[in-house]
């Protein structure tokens, strides 16, 4: 087969595969109005994937050879088997290139989960890469979310910032902080940027959220580990809190993420009103579940 064959062959695998997908299997809005073709549209996949519309045009009719991250995150964005994955880099004539190990779980830290358990009157998460929320003390539910009724793959501090109402109305200066965490994401994607998973969150807020779309295009970087964190709680009103990051020292990229209030201040007090009201939990390990 010539190497216009495969191009097209490709193209057509590619047209195939979006069409058997709907927008809701991909965790993307319900259309607002009825849809002209079946399943995902060109544009959607190429955010999905974290490429260009054109680009992705091209490759679906064959003027480009795509690349070997490319074909990983279409893959993730496709929502590709193991027998569709290996036909795709065939297809692209780069089997040789394909990924043979898939990344490790993400396992929380034994001395980070003895840190949340002690940790009983300030709020306090584990956060693992692309910012997934991996484990998380009651003060933490009580100031943001009941964490253990979201589905695993769902916790994601990004995700929750951008799509969940609760934890969005809780900050006064949304935008503001909103656009400091996508910097942040921005900055953490530089030490893997072929990671599908992160290509995977980039284009499903991208494609959700305008905002996201634009901040992640202005290319800002944030490696700051503290700040201050303006909220407004449903419960207990105003609190401004202190916000320390500590990195572990493993290199596995967990971060210890607290929010502390001054002693003796109006957010000290109200924080531990908020705090006395919650039930004892304990903190969970996402990867128990078996998520990435």
């Amino acid at each position: 087969m010539s190497a216009d064959s495969d191009s097209r062959a490709l193209g057509a695998f590619l047209k195939a595969r979006r069409a058997q997908l709907t927008p809701q299997e991909c965790g993307l809005p319900e259309p607002d109005s009825a849809r002209r073709v079946a399943g995902l549209r060109r544009e959607e996949v190429a955010q999905l994937a974290a490429i260009s519309v054109d680009y992705y045009t091209r490759l679906e009719q064959g003027r480009v050879r795509a690349s070997v991250p490319v074909l990983t995150t279409l893959a993730r964005a496709l929502r590709l088997d193991g027998d569709q994955e290996t036909y795709l880099y065939e297809l692209a004539g780069r089997s040789d290139a394909r990924p043979r190990r898939r990344r490790p779980a993400q396992r929380l830290r034994p001395a980070m989960r003895r840190l949340l358990d002690q940790l009983t009157e300030t709020p306090a998460l584990v956060l693992g890469k692309r910012l997934d929320i991996l484990a998380w003390n009651p003060a933490a539910i009580a100031l943001y979310t009941d964490f253990a009724a979201l589905q695993a793959n769902r916790r994601n501090y990004m995700r929750l910032l951008f799509t969940n109402p609760v934890v969005r109305q809780l900050h006064q200066d949304w935008a503001h902080d909103a656009r400091e965490a996508v910097a942040a994401l921005r900055m953490e994607a530089a030490t893997d940027p072929d990671d599908p998973d992160l290509a995977q969150l980039v284009g499903e807020l991208s494609l959700q959220d305008p905002d996201f779309r634009t901040w992640w295009a202005e290319q800002r970087v944030n490696s700051a580990s503290y700040g201050t964190k303006h909220y407004r709680h449903r419960l207990v009103g105003d609190l401004t809190l202190d916000c320390d990051t500590w990195t572990s020292p493993d290199g596995s990229g967990q971060r210890l993420m607290i929010l502390t209030a001054e002693p003796g201040s109006p957010s000290h007090d109200a924080l531990r009103i908020l705090t006395s009201w919650t039930t004892q939990q304990p903190s969970t390990d996402r990867s128990e579940d078996g998520s990435r």
